[in-house]
């Protein structure tokens, strides 16, 4: 089973950013940064996936205290935006995922991009991996910022369960959808918005995959959340 964080474009944002990598020369350069979801940039085409954190799924719901839900997975896509809009971004570089990804720590200027998504409660420290954030996220759980305002499934348990249903209805087991459209080939995990209303015909050359990794070595990509 592959729950990593899926490959989703934003709205594009044009800045100047830094992308440096650890125990090498740092290189500088303009790009076009998109940010893909809560969690990952693409910066002129190098997708950086930000280290020690997972942000809720874009179509991801969280709860208020009243029991009512607000759109937790767009605001933290939102406030990567706002956070990566006018200033200089840096990044380092902390090797790739399994899917290619570089795995980084952004920063604008003195700021950890990744703590404050953390510190505002719209991103969860992700343990598994790092300890990093976890004191900040300790901080902001007590503070009831966020997704701590109430109990909140996080986001690799929403991937999981959204996973665990679609395998039990889609053939051998491979739920990822391979749709063609005028965007292109494009793939949709069971966590996408529009994953129910996505239709595959095979006689157009659509297809499932059993993995993202899969579904990117391909050359399908993910897609594109916009404005």
């Amino acid at each position: 089973m592959h729950l990593q964080k899926p490959l989703r474009l934003s709205a594009a944002l044009l800045i100047s950013v830094t992308l440096v990598q650890v125990g090498t020369v740092s290189v500088s350069q303009a790009a076009s940064v998109r940010v893909i979801d809560g969690d990952t940039l693409d910066i002129d085409g190098k997708t950086i996936r930000l280290h020690g954190i997972d942000a809720p799924e874009a179509g991801q719901t969280c709860r208020r205290p009243n029991g009512k839900t607000w759109p937790c997975g767009k605001q933290a896509i939102e406030a990567l935006e706002t956070l990566v809009s006018d200033d200089n971004v840096t990044c380092d570089d902390r090797g790739a995922d399994g899917y290619g990804r570089t795995i980084g720590v952004c920063t604008i200027g003195s700021e950890d991009i990744n703590a404050k998504l953390v510190s505002m409660g719209l991103a969860w420290a992700f343990r598994k991996y790092s300890m990093d954030y976890a004191e900040i996220e300790d901080t902001a759980h007590r503070d009831a910022l966020g997704v701590w305002q109430a109990e909140t499934i996080t986001p690799w348990d929403f991937r999981a369960e959204k996973w665990a249903f679609a395998e039990q209805e889609t053939p051998h087991g491979c739920p990822i959808k391979g749709n063609i459209s005028e965007g292109g080939q494009i793939y949709h995990a069971p966590w996408s918005p529009w994953y129910t209303k996505t239709k595959i015909s095979v006689e157009k050359g659509e297809r499932w995959f059993c993995s993202e990794a899969e579904a990117v070595a391909a050359g399908w990509r993910a897609p594109r959340w916009g404005r």
